[in-house]
Order: C-alpha cells, then structure tokens, then sequence
C-alpha cells in the first residue's frame, strides 16, 4: 500500500504480505477497530502481527481472531496480546459479508492494518478465495518472470 506523500499522519503498522499469496483477494474494504489505550501505544511502536489472523462474523458482529499486539510496557492496565477485537462496519457491509462467506465459500483476510490520515487506527480486510497449490506456483512464476525481465530491461540499456 502506497503511503500518500501529503499525510504525516498516515503509518502503516502491519502488514499481512502472505495474504496475496495465499488468496485470491477479489475486494477489499477498510474497517474500523476497537481498541483498548495500551493497544493504541503498541501500535504507535509499530509492535503488531497480523499475519495468523482472519476476520470472521458472529452473532451479528465481526471479529478480528488471533492478531498479536505486543504488550506496552509503561502501561498501567495491561491488555491481552492475542485477544478477539471488534471490527467496526456499517450494518449492509456487514450482511453482505456474511452473505459472501456463507454463500460463496469466501474468507475474510486481514491485509493492511494502519493509521490513517487523522491518526485513527484502520484495518483493510479483503473478501477472498483460497488458492491452490498450482495457483500458487503460477503466482510465483509470474513473479519471477517479471523480476528477471526487469534485470534484462535494466543491464540492456
């Protein structure tokens, strides 16, 4: 994700670069999280992993399950590191991602979690669909092919 050059306050924290990998992310949307004061400083330390993580809706809310947040240290009320937190959505986006993942097969994946523009903590989750393993190679190939045409391109000319 490009970082936009007129907003010092925009950061990304983490990053879930597997995801891409992994997925075949057909849209994404950016949501809000509840967060408690100790797991703003943490993430204002860049001390995040979204990685392992996925989104999931239940009883009518959506959760973000199993994203680490490291402990800030001078806090006087700890949080819990890998705890369920509530992701913030409007009530259609909500009934359409329920519908997409009962429906269709799809999964929620977390892709970008940053500080946007007015310092307020954001999640970028995408609507996706598994690859397989023959994807995956194909995606690696294609990957390489482009590398190795970029060095042709850059020592021929």
């Amino acid at each position: 994700m490009a970082k936009p050059k007129d907003n010092p306050n925009y950061k990304v924290i983490a990053e879930n670069r597997r995801a891409r990998f992994d997925y075949a992310i057909e849209d994404d949307l950016e949501v809000g999280i509840v967060l408690q004061g100790s797991e703003v400083k943490a993430l204002r330390e860049k001390s995040a992993n979204i990685a392992e993580s996925y989104a999931a809706v239940e009883d009518g809310e959506l959760w973000l399950v199993n994203s680490y947040i490291a402990p800030y240290e001078k806090a006087m009320f700890k949080h819990e590191e890998r705890r369920r937190r509530k992701l913030l959505v409007s009530r259609k986006e909500l009934s359409r991602l329920w519908n997409e993942t009962q429906r269709k097969g799809m999964t929620l994946v977390p892709l970008v979690l940053y500080f946007n523009h007015k310092g307020i903590a954001k999640m970028k989750i995408g609507i996706a669909k598994g690859k397989k393993h023959h994807d995956k190679r194909e995606t690696s190939a294609k990957r390489d092919w482009s590398r190795q045409k970029q060095r042709l391109l850059k020592n021929a000319g």
